[in-house]
């Protein structure tokens, strides 16, 4: 009996050790929050901008890809840098429309801008969440949501709420989150009710984001972060902001 005992206690130690160990791997492999937090966005860091520069640099590199004008740039010059760290200078809500690139729609390279890709481009907590690590984590000042014309999803939306269309699969769970828009803009009786419902779901998603708390509500209202809206016409290449 004691060697079946003394047998089992160097098997439970086994497996404790065994267990510790994949603890600790995992804990190096995946920092803490508490680890996250202690590390800030340094002052003097690449995107230490204002929210309106980074605002000009987005509209001034839009209006380059618009003109069929963009930089010409090496893609893997800083590659290496960039291995280490990011300094995005815009946190950017977008629709998941293959026609829809944020990072040639404004003329920018790789690690200037930290996008979040969703189709119908509204926020939910995982959205919202990867925004506050943008804001919180990597220091973006500027936060942008960005809807585009002849929206699927939005249209998708308009159908169901004034045909009561039926659509299959997780579709009605993406289509609900876009509805609120729809329901706003058929208020309007607006001649276009698609294009008007696009407006009213970027509108309402700069909203939840400037409800966000704590995160980006305070860093808002502190102004460390500005938050804006627009559209992005396909046709032109052209984003208009939403006043």
């Amino acid at each position: 009996m004691c060697e079946l005992c003394g047998l089992a206690h160097h098997r439970l130690s086994r497996r404790g050790l065994m267990a510790g160990a994949g603890a600790a791997l995992a804990a190096s492999a995946f920092p803490s929050a508490r680890l996250l937090a202690a590390e800030p966005p340094k002052e003097g860091a690449p995107n230490a901008i204002s929210p309106d520069v980074a605002l000009q640099r987005l509209m001034e590199g839009n209006a380059r890809y618009a003109a069929n004008a963009p930089n010409e740039r090496d893609f893997s010059a800083g590659r290496a840098a960039r291995a280490g760290a990011q300094f995005p200078i815009a946190a950017i809500l977008s629709c998941s429309d293959s026609r829809v690139v944020p990072d040639l729609v404004f003329d920018q390279s790789p690690g200037d801008l930290f996008v979040v890709r969703l189709a119908g481009n509204f926020l939910d907590d995982d959205g919202l969440a990867s925004l506050e690590y943008a804001v919180k984590f990597l220091g973006a000042p500027l936060l942008l949501v960005v809807g585009h014309t002849n929206c699927g999803a939005v249209a998708a939306a308009v159908k169901v709420v004034t045909e009561r269309a039926v659509l299959p699969g997780h579709l009605p769970e993406l289509i609900k989150a876009i509805e609120p828009a729809v329901i706003a803009a058929h208020a309007r009786h607006p001649s276009d009710l698609v294009a008007a419902a696009i407006e009213e779901n970027v509108k309402l998603n700069v909203t939840r984001m400037k409800d966000d708390k704590p995160i980006l509500s305070e860093a808002l209202a502190a102004k460390k972060i500005a938050a804006y809206g627009g559209v992005y016409d396909i046709a032109t290449g052209k984003v208009n902001l939403l006043s």
